[in-house]
């Protein structure tokens, strides 16, 4: 992998963070200088943050269908219940003597 040449013969995805990371370790006093570019690569490499960024997105979006679907059982439990429910086809009242 750090040799920069990848699976097909060309420059790997990760070898610019690759190349980031060892350029400040070689200029770096203290290794922990270097901890936001070696996240990067690592980030490159195994997508970590991208994988929790979609479950959370994922999670989000189960928990609004599970909520949504709730409120669709409600109200298909008060329909069931025998109460008859206008939809609003019919004008009556003040408004059908117009």
């Amino acid at each position: 992998m750090a040799s920069g040449y990848g699976w097909g013969g060309g420059r790997s995805r990760c070898f610019a963070y690759w190349q980031e990371f060892q350029k400040c370790y070689a200029r770096a006093d203290f290794p922990t200088e270097c901890r936001p570019q070696g996240d990067d690569y690592l980030e490159c490499l195994h997508h970590t943050k991208e994988a929790a960024r979609a479950k959370a997105i994922q999670d989000e979006f189960i928990r609004q269908a599970e909520a949504k679907a709730k409120e669709g059982q409600k109200a298909a439990d008060i329909l069931s219940d025998g109460v008859i429910v206008g939809v609003g086809l019919i004008q009556r009242g003040q408004e059908q003597s117009k």
